[in-house]
C-alpha cells in the first residue's frame, strides 16, 4: 500500500512539472494550434490527476470494523396472572447535595440536579383474590380483594448542573445512590396519586362487566374501592426487585 502512494505522489509531482513547462511553452508561442493542443493536454493532465486522486483514496481507506457479541441467560421463569389496571407518568426533579471536610474543617461540596422521567403501571395479582360463587343466586362474593400493585417503573435520568470539586468527585455508587433514590421519590409519588383510585375503578369494572356476562352479579364490590389505599410495590422483574433498574 505505502508503495502505491509513493507511485501516486511522484506521478503527481511528474504532472506539475510537465503544466508547468507547457505553460511556459504556451507563453512563447504564437500558434493557435498548438495552443489549443496545449490545452487539451493540461486539461488531460487534470482530469487524470483527480482520478488518481480519488483512486488513492479509495485504496487508503479503510472499513470499519464492527464487533458485537451477547449472551443472554434465563434466570427463571413462572407463570403469573398479574393485570395492569392503570399507567401514570410522572417527572420528578431530584437535588442531591453532598458535603465532606477535608482534613476535617476545610468543606467540600458536589451537586446534581436529576429530571427523573419515569412511566408507572398500577395493577392487581389475581393469585391473591379470595372469593365465594353462590352457583344458585348466581352471584360471587369477595371476601378478600388485595390491594393494588406496582407491577413496573420505567424510569430515564438526564443530569443538570453537576457540581464536584477535586477532593470530592461523584463516583459510581454516587450516581447509582441518586437513581435509586430519585426512582424512590417517584414511587412514593404514584402511591400518593391518583393511580390507585384509577386502578381500582377500572379492577371493579372489569370483574363487574366480566361476571354480568355470565349472568352472575358482584357482591362486595366496595372491598376494591377499600384497599386502594393500602398500594404495595412488586416489580415484575429482578433487576427493580434488586433496585438496579
Amino acid at each position: 500500500m505505502n508503495k502505491i502512494k509513493i507511485v501516486l505522489w511522484s506521478f503527481g509531482i511528474l504532472m506539475i512539472i510537465f503544466l508547468g513547462f507547457f505553460f511556459y511553452q504556451m507563453t512563447q508561442s504564437q500558434n493557435i494550434n498548438s495552443m489549443m493542443t496545449i490545452l487539451m493536454l493540461i486539461l488531460g493532465l487534470i482530469l487524470g490527476g483527480v482520478i488518481a486522486f480519488l483512486a488513492s483514496k479509495k485504496m487508503t481507506s479503510e472499513p470499519n470494523v464492527i464487533t458485537e457479541s451477547s449472551h443472554t441467560i434465563a434466570e427463571s421463569m413462572r407463570k403469573v396472572f398479574k393485570v395492569v389496571a392503570a399507567e401514570g407518568h410522572f417527572n420528578e426533579i431530584y437535588n442531591y447535595e453532598e458535603t465532606t471536610k477535608l482534613l476535617k474543617f476545610i468543606p467540600s461540596t458536589k451537586k446534581a440536579l436529576v429530571i427523573i422521567q419515569a412511566k408507572v403501571l398500577i395493577g392487581y395479582d389475581f393469585e391473591k383474590f379470595q372469593w365465594e360463587v353462590d352457583e344458585q343466586n348466581r352471584k360471587v362474593k369477595l371476601l378478600n380483594f388485595p390491594a393494588p400493585e406496582i407491577l413496573s417503573t420505567e424510569t430515564d435520568y438526564k443530569y443538570y448542573n453537576i457540581e464536584e470539586q477535586f477532593f470530592n468527585l461523584f463516583s459510581k455508587d454516587d450516581l447509582a445512590k441518586i437513581q435509586q433514590n430519585g426512582k424512590q421519590q417517584v414511587i412514593e409519588a404514584a402511591k400518593k396519586s391518583h393511580l390507585p383510585e384509577v386502578a381500582a375503578e377500572q379492577m371493579q369494572m372489569l370483574l363487574t362487566e366480566l361476571l354480568s356476562g355470565k349472568n352472575f352479579m358482584l357482591e362486595n364490590s366496595s372491598k376494591i374501592m377499600e384497599s386502594k389505599n393500602q398500594i404495595s410495590y412488586h416489580p415484575l422483574n429482578s433487576d427493580e426487585r434488586n433496585g438496579t433498574r
